[in-house]
């Protein structure tokens, strides 16, 4: 198990921002080449059979970059003023929209209710993180326990061949170990920036099927405890 101890790495604002923005380019620009792939070939075919392919195709890739869109403006946008709660009903809605084309069928077992805009958007990160380590196809199962800043997040992945990425755990934890964050790595690098923003400790589990990702609030010191790290 891997667990998050104290940040040892942090991007400047700017490697950030273009990272982050090569990830959504990444994440949409098939779909939207795709449409323009089947606008090409309605200028240029006459064959009807061939033309319904082609609006099938275009229909099919702008409901994917839409669904993608809106996952992004949740996961790593603003998504709402500076403190807002977020519906986990729109979370839901957003990541049900991002795995329709997939394999992986979703378990959303999280109880409906506002949570602190941090919260949905780390949720949502560990979403696509953990479907990433199910390639293959299997079920990801998305719980919330508890209420509001007190909430728990648990996000876990059951597929054949479950495997992560080299360095994410380290990168979900703040280190950044042997591998550097790149464009590909970023994300797992952001949740775990989000994470620490709205005070939670992220817990990284590998089983016998998949993985368990589990974001819980920092424990607060004990009385004692703060009391000698005062007196020191």
């Amino acid at each position: 198990m891997t667990t998050t101890e104290s940040a040892s790495i942090a991007l400047a604002p700017l490697d950030l921002a273009a990272m982050l923005c090569s990830r959504v380019c990444h994440d949409v620009i098939s779909p939207v080449g795709a449409i323009v792939n089947g606008l090409e070939v309605l200028e240029d075919e006459t064959d009807s059979a061939m033309r319904d392919v082609a609006l099938d195709l275009i229909k099919r890739s702008a409901a994917g970059a839409s669904a993608r869109l809106q996952f992004c403006r949740l996961a790593f946008g603003a998504a709402g003023s500076v403190g807002a709660s977020i519906d986990t009903g729109d979370a839901e809605s957003v990541a049900r929209g991002l795995l329709a084309t997939e394999k992986t069928a979703l378990d959303w077992k999280a109880p409906r209710q506002f949570l602190p805009k941090n919260k949905v958007k780390l949720l949502l990160n560990l979403c696509q993180i953990a479907q990433a380590t199910i390639p293959r196809g299997g079920v990801l199962e998305v719980e919330v326990l508890g209420e509001g800043e007190a909430a728990s997040l648990r996000v876990s992945s059951r597929g054949t061949n479950a495997r992560l990425q080299a360095g994410f755990a380290e990168l979900l934890c703040g280190r950044e170990g042997a591998h550097k964050v790149d464009a590909h790595s970023i994300q797992p690098y952001f949740a775990g920036v989000v994470a620490r923003e709205c005070a939670m400790t992220i817990s990284v589990e590998h089983g016998l099927e998949g993985f368990q990702f589990d974001a819980a609030p920092t424990a607060a010191p004990a009385p004692a405890a703060a009391a000698a790290a005062t007196a020191d």
